[in-house]
């Protein structure tokens, strides 16, 4: 038997509970993962309250908790590219049970080797943040070195990893953070910072090529006057002003992040050579996961909140 952390209706925070459940056996092309940490990520929350039926429908009772960092314990008789204890990382699958448990079954091609030179509570930190943060800025935003790239909510999960991949990449990186947060990205390599609480960004920028946006509605909208003709705007959220978008001649779209094994591959290599650092606001034992997502709603971490099953 194994402890997790399950919904059985969709609602407050209230709705996690702590069940003794069967250790949940692997398919053919699936590895059982011994967890040792997973993190708190936005659309955790968004699922439990039932915000997100459509886009992730998954049968209840469910294991919430889609960032993994453990060590195989079994494999599928299909699995060849893993062995028992291989220490890995990845983000499984949001529509089946989570890793807010001690075990946790996981497509092997969703999975890749955890960064060695990071413990499984860093390593937890990294996959659908890293993931969504690479994915935004090269794969659907086309960065290129000495490209400008503004980074909304630039102090938050998606936003820290953001302004180290696009640094990595020889970009001109630009965040929108409040003040006590303008020296921590200074030092993560933001190359200028913008308080939202002091400063309009849309009358002080301008030219830039690519806006990463976590934020949407207000922010979204104003974002477009501040790209250059044919620049891009990439949401992790609804793109809501697309005629806005065509009457400025900006390519204004939106996406899911994938799991995608080669790019966390690149992205511990980023972490290996200490070029990234995963930035971590809290850890919390993952019993307490009631408590993790009252302070995830909130949205005003500093990087990721991790819950620690080992």
């Amino acid at each position: 038997m194994m402890k997790a952390i399950r919904i059985h209706e969709f609602g407050g925070p209230e709705v996690l509970l702590i069940d003794e459940i069967q250790i949940p056996q692997p398919e053919k092309d699936e590895v059982l993962i011994r967890v040792h940490a997973t993190s708190v990520n936005p659309v955790d929350w968004k699922i439990r309250a039932g915000l997100r039926k459509e886009k992730f429908p998954s049968k209840l009772p469910l294991t919430l908790g889609w960032d993994v960092s453990g060590v195989i314990e079994e494999t599928g008789e299909k699995v060849s590219n893993f062995k028992k204890g291989d220490e890995v990382y990845g983000r499984p699958d949001p529509t089946k049970n989570g890793a807010y448990a001690e075990y946790i079954v996981v497509k092997a091609n969703l999975l890749s080797i955890k960064p060695i030179s990071i413990g499984h509570t860093e390593a937890a930190a990294v996959p659908l943040a890293g993931l969504t943060a690479w994915q935004g800025l090269f794969d659907h935003g086309l960065l290129k070195e000495g490209q400008k790239v503004l980074i909304h909510a630039a102090a938050g999960g998606v936003g820290t990893y953001a302004v180290q991949f696009a640094k990595s990449k020889g970009a001109y990186v630009i965040g929108t953070a409040s003040d006590q947060n303008i020296e921590f990205l200074k030092k993560l390599g933001a190359d200028e910072v913008i308080d939202y609480h002091m400063e309009n960004f849309e009358t002080k920028l301008n030219d830039i090529d690519l806006v990463l946006d976590m934020i949407g509605g207000d922010t979204q909208l104003k974002s477009i006057d501040v790209l250059k003709p044919g620049g891009r705007l990439i949401t992790t959220l609804a793109p809501e002003f697309v005629n806005e978008a065509k009457a400025k001649n900006v390519h204004l779209s939106s996406y899911v992040a994938q799991s995608i094994p080669a790019q966390l591959e690149k992205i511990a290599q980023l972490i290996d050579a200490g070029k990234v650092k995963p930035i971590i606001d809290q850890v919390l034992p993952f019993t307490d996961a009631k408590k993790a997502h009252m302070s995830s709603e909130q949205g005003h971490t500093r990087g990721k909140i991790v819950l620690q099953v080992i």
